[in-house]
């Protein structure tokens, strides 16, 4: 990049250089009345180009500034966090400079392709540099624009499950249920697969119960049909409570229980339930399993 713009300067001050020689040359010849129309060429010229100038940049500028002003309408209305509404009116007035720049210099007749190969060798350069921190500001980015989570939420990604305690540009900020902070890049998370336990207000409570080969399932099944009538926190909706016989297992028969409840009553009921069935089925009669192994010895 610093090669090319120091060639770009050299070649600047080569072509200045040859044509004020050429000027020089061109006005040494001539008599009084054709260099005053040459100066007044001249002067008409330069005046067209500076009112092209001013009107390209005036115009420019108002359209730059209405674009950033509908696109920080846009993020409002999104709700866009704030961070990122500043950031990308920043880089879009930016942007629209260096445009307006480049055709300015367009205008005035200086050959162009030297500014955009120095821009992009700057973009080349700028973005080997920072791919990963550019790879965490682009996930943040997604992240805030599209909300596959939010502060508050009890999410699971890359490994990690916590409550987001903090979204920021480069780093979602975890805290996990031992209260431990972790701080997880943004680009891996907004490329992952994210498991949002805060995003809907229902979920749905699994359990697999084991009784002995020889108990009565029928009478297990109404136990837990009664025990979970009792908790007020079980839902009828989306669905009824569901207890069916789930597996013939080894040494036990398993059963499948499903409820549904409120996000917040979650652990409560998959605590309080399992408390409940271990004091109550042997009160009924019902036995827990052991695993066990059968030995048949021929004399």
């Amino acid at each position: 990049m610093l090669l090319n713009l120091l060639m770009f300067i050299n070649a600047v001050a080569v072509e200045a250089a040859s044509g004020i020689s050429e000027a020089v040359a061109s006005v040494s010849g001539l008599s009084p009345e054709q260099l005053k129309q040459a100066v007044t060429g001249l002067v008409v010229s330069l005046g067209i180009k500076l009112i092209k100038v001013v009107l390209i940049w005036y115009i420019g500028r108002w359209i730059t500034r209405r674009v950033v002003k509908v696109t920080k309408l846009i993020m409002e209305k999104r709700d866009v966090n704030l961070s990122i509404r500043t950031f990308v009116g920043s880089l879009v007035d930016v942007v629209s400079m260096i445009i307006l720049i480049i055709m300015i210099i367009s205008v005035l007749g200086i050959d162009t392709s030297s500014f955009i190969a120095i821009f992009a060798s700057a973009g080349v350069a700028i973005g080997m540099a920072l791919s990963g921190t550019l790879q965490n500001f682009a996930g943040g980015v997604m992240i805030l624009l599209f909300r596959p989570f939010k502060v508050g939420d009890f999410i699971e990604a890359q490994g990690v499950s916590g409550v987001v305690k903090e979204i920021q540009i480069f780093n979602t900020v975890i805290n996990t249920v031992d209260n431990k902070v972790i701080l997880l890049p943004n680009g891996p998370v907004s490329t992952g697969i994210i498991n949002n336990y805060s995003r809907e207000a229902l979920r749905r409570v699994d359990f697999s119960f084991s009784i002995k080969y020889g108990d009565d399932f029928e009478k297990a099944k109404a136990v837990l049909l009664k025990l979970i009538a009792e908790d007020a926190r079980v839902l009828d909706t989306p669905a009824a409570p569901f207890v069916e016989l789930g597996a013939l297992s080894t040494s036990s028969i398993n059963i499948t229980v499903r409820v549904w409840c409120k996000q917040e009553d979650y652990w409560g009921i998959y605590f309080d339930l399992n408390k409940k069935v271990y004091e109550t089925f042997p009160k009924e009669g019902l036995n827990f399993p052991y695993q066990t192994l059968t030995v048949n010895v021929n004399k």
